[in-house]
């Protein structure tokens, strides 16, 4: 077990164990008064109704960039949960995430890495799931987020 943070206590497997590819551990432990806040699946999409990480180009067609994307799911997730709890809160309480990426072989390097400069310590970081989904809810996103976070 690893020292306790904001969202619990990391385990990871010893180093004769399989590792992660990114920084997450194996498993967070929560206190049992901690009260939860579940994270609706969430997109880059912006409050004008443009999206991060999507260029449209003349011929209507989108350009679509997974770490631009990855980048601004996270940045509205920490906006999500700092409303949540009236600013007491924000990705440091994140304890388990799904993300769903469109194409994992061609993006999910890019989505690790934007991950892993929000969670450099992988002590300190989210469980994490990622899947390969056939579309999500709009031609202009590669990736969704849904998460849970922690507040005392």
């Amino acid at each position: 077990m690893s020292a306790p943070s904001p969202n619990g206590t990391g385990y990871l497997l010893p180093a004769t164990g399989a590792q992660g590819l990114a920084n997450y551990p194996h498993a967070r432990t929560i206190p049992s008064t901690a009260r939860t806040i579940f994270v609706s699946g969430t997109s880059s999409r912006r409050g004008d109704g443009t999206y991060g990480g999507c260029t449209t180009r003349e011929d209507g067609s989108h350009e679509l960039d997974c770490g631009a994307q990855t980048a601004a799911v996270l940045r509205n997730i920490e906006t999500i949960i700092r409303g949540a709890t009236n600013g007491q809160r924000g990705l440091e309480s994140v304890v388990d995430a799904t993300v769903f990426l469109t194409d994992i072989r061609a993006d999910y390097a890019k989505m690790n890495a934007e991950w892993n400069k929000v969670w450099p310590d992988r002590t300190k970081a989210p469980a994490r799931t990622c899947v390969q989904v056939a579309a999500l809810p709009n031609e202009r996103l590669n990736v969704e987020i849904k998460c849970q976070a922690i507040v005392d």
